[in-house]
């Protein structure tokens, strides 16, 4: 399995520890947090990742190197100076020849607690170009996904009080942070060199139903805010990675054909 991690956004609500140090190298319970997510990812089966970099990139390079301690083959797709959004590095690392046929993506920021075999073997039985995994939101102020049996039919982001407020009882779920797609996808829908962002193209492929879904049981951690950094610290202060690395998805996800 491969794995694009977007990994080169200028991560302002971490700022200033982000003046000088990527998002990615945050300290967290001790180490940098690239380490915990690489331990995570080669744990759950991952191989092969791709770096999509861009503000001090450098600094991912110099420290994750080719991959090797973690288990895993690693590559880099840099944007430079000419920032491209979420959707712009996919298509960069896709038209560098950096990417499989069909790949995963995660945030740069994201911990999650997901049983990511389970995620790629949905994907790869649906009859969908993309895969969006979905958690059913229990901890946050707005949803922002309208989920049903496999499908993600609705997707609106940022999520707001306002959706939240007209759709009270549709909108029930929020996106996890894991995704899957086709790379001919990527290259078909994102021009070259311009930047795009992956919320819009997930917006449209949910209402073109071409965005299967799967449903996680557990929620995610992230460090793209201080009190979110904190919650990961405390989670694996107390939690050993390769213990909660995978999780069970919902009953709902086990018959899953349309998409995880």
């Amino acid at each position: 399995m491969q794995c694009a991690i977007l990994a080169g956004g200028l991560a302002t609500r971490m700022l200033p520890a982000t003046s000088s140090v990527p998002k990615a190298l945050l300290d967290v319970a001790g180490r940098p947090f690239a380490h915990w997510q690489l331990t995570w990812l080669a744990a759950e089966g991952v191989t092969e990742v791709v770096y999509c970099v861009a503000h001090l990139g450098d600094q991912i390079r110099d420290y994750v190197g080719d991959g090797a301690r973690w288990g895993l083959a690693v590559n880099y797709a840099d944007e430079g100076q000419h920032r491209l959004g979420t959707a712009g590095a996919l298509a960069n690392a896709a038209r560098a020849g950096l990417l499989d046929e069909s790949f995963l993506t995660l945030y740069g920021d994201s911990y999650l607690q997901v049983p990511i075999a389970d995620v790629w073997r949905a994907f790869l039985r649906s009859t969908q170009p993309a895969l969006m995994t979905v958690y059913r939101n229990e901890l946050y102020e707005a949803s922002n996904v309208l989920y049903c049996a496999g499908q993600v039919l609705t997707y609106r982001k940022p999520a707001s009080a306002a959706v939240a407020a007209d759709a009270p009882t549709a909108l029930q779920h929020i996106d996890y942070g894991l995704l899957a797609f086709n790379r001919d996808l990527i290259e078909r829908e994102v021009p070259a060199g311009e930047p795009a962002d992956l919320s819009v193209l997930q917006a449209s492929l949910a209402a073109q139903g071409l965005l299967a879904g799967y449903e996680v049981g557990r929620r995610y951690y992230e460090i793209g805010s201080p009190d979110g950094r904190v919650q990961l610290e405390r989670f694996l202060q107390t939690t050993s990675p390769r213990r909660h690395a995978g999780s069970t998805p919902r009953a709902s996800n086990r018959n899953r054909s349309s998409g995880p």
